[in-house]
């Protein structure tokens, strides 16, 4: 009987020295291969033995841009189907002297007043997360939240484009026959007849539409509850068509159409006639075009009907300001070149030619200043440009710092100077706001000057139920929410408001 003795401490010590050879070492060359690895790195980050390095949670890149909305007081109403209220809005309106005689009674005034109603709309959308999503996103993310979390973010954001420019009372009628000039210089055009049909857009169609998908004109929405609504998508009725004959292979052709108030860009289709195609969308009454259309959208697929309001939308501000009778200040730039337009003018003295004689005329008739210009992205750079271009004559400060590295490029103009104003000059704020299109500018007041108004808000969002979210009873195998509002946007006094579009860029 043999007895073997067993030193752990050397046999633990024989493992780590054989550890510690490379599989590599040449004395195991040709040895069942074992200079090879077994496991290796995998190529794919989603196959093999690899770890996935996920990070826990949705990162939510996307943005949430409400400005008009976080700005904006909310109140509560008081039932009803619409906000109405009663304004006087001049007294002794017929200019009646005040001078008396003796003994004798003055003349009597006359006062003008006007009833002002809003109708209340529901807003609301849905989302829903069925269980198979709920099961998979387990460790990961709530995927009921995140979907409860988009909802109200949707209608945040939807609420702010009605709140800027829902259409519920301006309609477009029909668009203007195009005129067209052709030339033999300018494009890649073929000789032929060249048809040109225009549609006037709202603010709706023109955020909702490009030339790769098409404009909207009549909307049917199928429902979560399966119900549907028709209501119009932002498009006036298509003009007529006109032609205009080209030669060579050079050719373009100008075309401009007479611009609408309430419309805020142009859908532009062309072609043969009968088979004009979507081509151009501008945001000023005019195009040039050099080419054929790319779009796939045809005129003739678009209903013989003006479809720019939208019943199930209240007026924004915008088109608060654009309807017949708001007595705001509403300016519409000159057709111009056509595909350029009218862009602002400097007054070489550091102002805007339009937007003075806007804010002169506020105070000429109303004695009121705004308080905020907002803007596309467009014209705050060309406001920026022109005013610093046209004050290179004029006395201005700067302010160097010793830091050596502080210098920066770039001059961004975030403030106007209103010269007409009872206190020798106010302060417009410029903002840049995610919705207001080229072309276009609006301006809005925070608090009317007058004392004892009776107006707290000029501006405010009246609700009969603010925001809720509704969990529907099961009916499947899926998780479904609803978050909804019902309100109105009351402007008790739209003069306070301006209006300038048909802006060429430059």
């Amino acid at each position: 009987m043999t007895t073997h003795v067993t030193n752990v401490a050397d046999i633990l010590a024989d493992i780590k020295k054989a550890q510690s050879v490379a599989i590599s070492d040449p004395r195991l060359a040709g040895v069942l291969g074992l200079e090879k690895s077994t496991f290796g790195q995998n190529a794919s980050a989603t196959s093999g033995l690899t770890f996935y390095d996920l990070e826990v949670g949705a990162k939510l890149l996307f943005p949430v841009l409400t400005p008009l909305r976080n700005l904006i007081p909310r109140v509560s109403g008081k039932g009803g189907i619409q906000a109405a209220w009663r304004a006087i809005t001049g007294i002794n309106t017929s200019g009646m002297r005040i001078g008396v005689s003796g003994g004798n009674r003055g003349g009597v005034q006359a006062i003008s007043t006007q009833d002002y109603t809003a109708s209340y709309k529901g807003i609301g959308i849905e989302t829903n997360v069925d269980f198979e999503a709920q099961y998979a996103g387990q460790n990961f993310d709530d995927i009921r939240a995140l979907a409860g979390k988009a909802g109200l973010e949707s209608l945040m954001i939807g609420e702010e484009l009605m709140i800027l420019g829902g259409n519920t009372s301006v309609q477009l009628g029909t668009t203007g026959t195009a005129t067209l000039v052709g030339s033999t210089t300018g494009g890649t055009l073929a000789a032929q007849t060249w048809s040109v049909i225009c549609v006037a857009l709202s603010l709706d169609a023109l955020v909702n539409g490009s030339v790769v998908g098409g404009i909207q004109a009549s909307i049917t929405r199928t429902n979560a509850d399966g119900s549907s609504d028709t209501f119009g998508g932002g498009s006036a009725q298509k003009s007529a068509s006109a032609t205009v004959v080209t030669t060579g292979a050079t050719s373009s052709i100008s075309a401009s159409v007479a611009a609408k108030i309430g419309a805020v860009g142009y859908a532009w289709f062309w072609g043969t006639t009968g088979a004009e195609v979507l081509g151009a969308i501008t945001t000023i009454n005019s195009a040039l075009i050099t080419a054929a259309a790319t779009g796939a959208q045809t005129a003739a697929s678009l209903p013989a009907a003006d479809w720019s309001q939208n019943a199930l939308a209240f007026d924004g501000l915008l088109y608060q300001a654009l309807k017949p009778g708001s007595n705001a200040t509403v300016v519409v730039q000159p057709a111009g070149t056509a595909g350029t337009g009218t862009p602002l003018t400097s007054d070489s003295a550091g102002g805007i030619v339009e937007i003075d004689a806007v804010l002169k005329n506020m105070w000429d008739l109303y004695r009121l200043s705004p308080d905020t210009m907002w803007v596309n992205s467009q014209e705050a750079l060309n406001i920026s440009k022109k005013i610093v271009a046209g004050s290179t004559t004029a006395a201005q400060r700067f302010v160097f710092e010793t830091v050596q590295d502080a210098i920066g490029g770039g001059i961004m103009v975030r403030t106007y100077l209103n010269r007409f104003s009872m206190q020798g000059g106010s302060v417009i704020d410029i903002k840049v706001h995610p919705n207001v299109p080229a072309g276009t500018i609006l301006m809005t007041t925070k608090t009317l000057p007058y004392p004892l108004s009776g107006v707290g808000n000029i501006i405010q969002i009246r609700t009969r139920q603010d925001y809720y979210q509704i969990e529907w009873p099961l009916r499947s195998r899926k998780y479904e929410y609803g978050v909804y509002s019902d309100q109105v946007l009351q402007n008790f006094f739209p003069p306070s408001m301006a209006v300038i579009t048909n802006i060429g860029n430059g």
